[in-house]
């Protein structure tokens, strides 16, 4: 069975240490976070936690079994699939003189992104989308020199109506514990 990219949702406690915990499950079991990405979730007091890991479908659906008995977290999904929606978001300064200004500007253009500031002696782009188009953007961009770049990760939900990380009711974090620990 070959490795492929998985992308694994986590509904957690917005506590401190649950993404050491979580980093830590991943290194004993050998696998390597492409990319994580955490932010607040619409619950309070939870957080959305999106990782992406290479791996097989096998080695995957073990890692996330064992994730999903970590007491501070809710639920993990793997949603890997066509009916996810996955963006990234980049920052890209790129070296820029009076001359490659313009020619920068339309390659900027072509891609939908944004200039957000602009200095002396280069210009910052902002871009999302997927990987690819990212990767894109950044590739034609090289030819002027890259001076800085960051990179957000992936964050994803799938399309449609409530998706299989929904939490039907509002748990506190005392109570995603003791559900946990039942």
């Amino acid at each position: 069975m070959a490795a492929t990219k998985h992308t694994l949702v986590a509904l957690v406690a917005d506590r401190p240490g649950v993404l050491n915990r979580m980093a830590s499950l991943f290194r004993r079991r050998g696998f390597n976070i492409e990319s994580i990405a955490v932010g607040h979730s619409e619950l309070p007091h939870l957080s959305r936690m999106t990782l992406v890991v290479d791996g097989t479908t096998t080695m995957v659906e073990q890692v996330r079994k064992q994730l999903d008995r970590i007491i501070d977290v809710v639920k993990v999904s793997d949603i890997t699939g066509p009916d996810v929606i996955g963006r990234e978001l980049a920052l890209i300064k790129v070296k820029a003189t009076w001359a490659s200004r313009s020619e920068i500007m339309q390659i900027v253009d072509i891609f939908r992104a944004n200039i957000v500031d602009v200095a002396p002696d280069s210009v910052t782009v902002e871009v999302t989308g997927d990987e690819e188009k990212i990767d894109s953007l950044y590739n034609l961009l090289r030819g002027f020199g890259i001076k800085e770049m960051t990179r957000t990760g992936r964050v994803a939900l799938t399309r449609g109506g409530s998706g299989p990380i929904s939490v039907a009711r509002k748990p506190s974090w005392g109570q995603a514990r003791k559900q946990k620990a039942a």
